[in-house]
């Protein structure tokens, strides 16, 4: 009996170890971006058995308003739960970035204003002629450095966000449509305008949560109604009960990856 308690508390504590990896963040490298006066840090997860004559699938995740900074660890506070998982980590290998907006800029070229009635905060997305933020310009320049690396797969290329970085993967689309071969954006938006730009070449997933206090569900709504008019088919998914995280419910949908994966230009 107490050989068969060892054996099972080694095996325990094996698990509790593995487990603990997988899910350490300190498993994303760290990096910086820098060229001609733009940088951006950025952190990053290579394959597990990484093999630089392979060539992976590369996602790019954009974080929210708040995980804004300088301390390239902020940006980690969404998203890498699942990506970290070894189960993930086995059946879908990949690239997986997280860049840091820095906390004077924005993803997104967007002006915001409280309605004077409501108190709401309302988004006004620029139209496809506004000139980018130095986060989007910087970030612009980090995806064309990593698409020059011989184990990225330009075939999959993906890119996804929440909030300001749902924001700012739609302006990403607008900008670099012939880039990605799909994208998810969860609780973001932009200018109507800009759909008829990606809506017939790269499929999008959208999430929203309907009782979103901070980016109103409309957002999404709007843009799903233009995409479809542009001759677009977005995949859309609302949360009855989530508010403005439901990033929380959108990460953890078992079809994300490989819906995401599915998709190759």
């Amino acid at each position: 009996m107490i050989k068969k308690l060892s054996s099972l508390l080694c095996a325990l504590i094996f698990l509790t170890s593995a487990f603990t990896h997988a899910q350490d963040k300190t498993a994303f490298d760290k990096g910086l971006y820098a060229e001609k006066g733009d940088t951006l840090k950025y952190r990053i997860l290579f394959p597990v058995q990484f093999d630089p004559n392979t060539k992976y699938p590369l996602i790019i995740v954009l974080h929210g308003a708040g995980e804004r900074g300088n301390n390239n660890e902020s940006q980690l506070a969404y998203g890498p739960k699942l990506f970290l998982s070894q189960e993930v980590r086995q059946q879908h290998q990949a690239i997986v970035v997280y860049p840091q907006c820095p906390a004077d800029s924005y993803w997104s070229n967007v002006d915001i204003r409280k309605d004077s009635v409501s108190g709401k905060r309302k988004f006004y997305f620029q139209d496809a002629k506004a000139e980018p933020t130095k986060a989007m310009k910087a970030l612009m320049g980090l995806i064309e450095e990593l698409l020059e690396k011989p184990y990225v797969n330009k075939k999959q290329v993906y890119i996804g966000g929440l909030s300001m970085g749902g924001m700012g993967t739609f302006e990403m689309l607008r900008r670099k449509p012939k880039i990605f071969a799909a994208a998810f954006a969860i609780c973001g938006g932009d200018n109507t305008l800009n759909a008829k730009i990606y809506a017939k070449k790269v499929p999008l997933w959208i999430f929203h949560g309907a009782k979103d206090n901070i980016v109103p569900p409309d957002h999404s709504e709007v843009m799903v109604a233009a995409i479809r008019e542009a001759g677009g088919d977005p995949r859309y998914t609302v949360y009855p009960n989530a508010t403005h995280d439901s990033w929380t419910q959108a990460f953890a949908e078992p079809d994300l990856l490989p819906w995401l994966f599915s998709h190759k230009k």
